[in-house]
């Protein structure tokens, strides 16, 4: 219903403005200073077995929390000052992390049809326990580095290594007059335009650590 990216909540009288225009529109928080535990349950899937399964009840009491449209549940915590919380789709098997400060959640008296988002009760968001924040930033580290395995065992084609040429530059000194033929050679056999190649160059040793004086690289490029 509206643009929320980057901007602040709407106002009372602004809200009342929408609700005069559409009073069946549903309500939404941006996850910017708290985050969500969202627990699915639906389509098969039941997130509170996971969440039974770190036997810790404790860390998921004493803090607002709803029921969803699909009869699963919302556990708001506060972000942690000194830790950061990110997005984290797929932190326990049906439990996601709602935490960007552009994401938000459906809240209570919301619906999705005939069915309710429900406050379970009225209570302040509390701090995240240490546990939980632990259990997260664990996970978090541990599917980073899988993506970083993952990628680094992609064979990078030749066209992907000379866009990143274009960033990461001409490396060191030595071998550097090989990497630049290579470099334009490998964008003219592409059928880029000779001046755009030459211009490419020209951004590639910029962003190199010891780059070619201007002139001898222009004289480079010429022959």
């Amino acid at each position: 219903m509206i643009k929320f990216a980057d901007k602040p909540p709407l106002t009372v009288d602004q809200i009342k403005q929408v609700w005069n225009e559409q009073p069946d529109v549903n309500i939404a928080l941006k996850t910017d200073k708290f985050f969500v535990i969202d627990v699915d349950r639906h389509n098969g899937v039941d997130g509170m077995k996971s969440i039974k399964a770190l036997k810790h009840d404790e860390w998921f009491k004493d803090t607002l929390t709803e029921t969803t449209a699909h009869n699963g549940y919302h556990f708001f915590f506060q972000k942690p000052v000194n830790d950061t919380i990110t997005q984290f789709i797929g932190f326990l098997p049906g439990v996601n992390i709602k935490a960007h400060p552009n994401n938000y959640v459906v809240v209570a008296p919301s619906k999705l049809g005939d069915k309710l988002y429900k406050w379970a009760n009225h209570l302040s968001i509390k701090t995240a326990p240490k546990g939980l924040i632990e259990l997260i930033k664990s996970k978090q580290m541990a599917k980073t580095k899988s993506l970083k395995t993952v990628y680094s065992n992609i064979n990078k084609s030749k066209t992907a290594q000379l866009f990143e040429t274009v960033i990461n530059g001409l490396g060191d000194v030595g071998g550097r007059n090989d990497r630049i033929a290579s470099f334009v050679g490998g964008l003219l056999y592409r059928g880029v335009d000779p001046y755009i190649s030459a211009d490419l160059a020209t951004i590639a040793n910029e962003h190199t650590s010891s780059p070619y004086p201007q002139m001898r690289l222009i004289r480079r490029l010429i022959q």
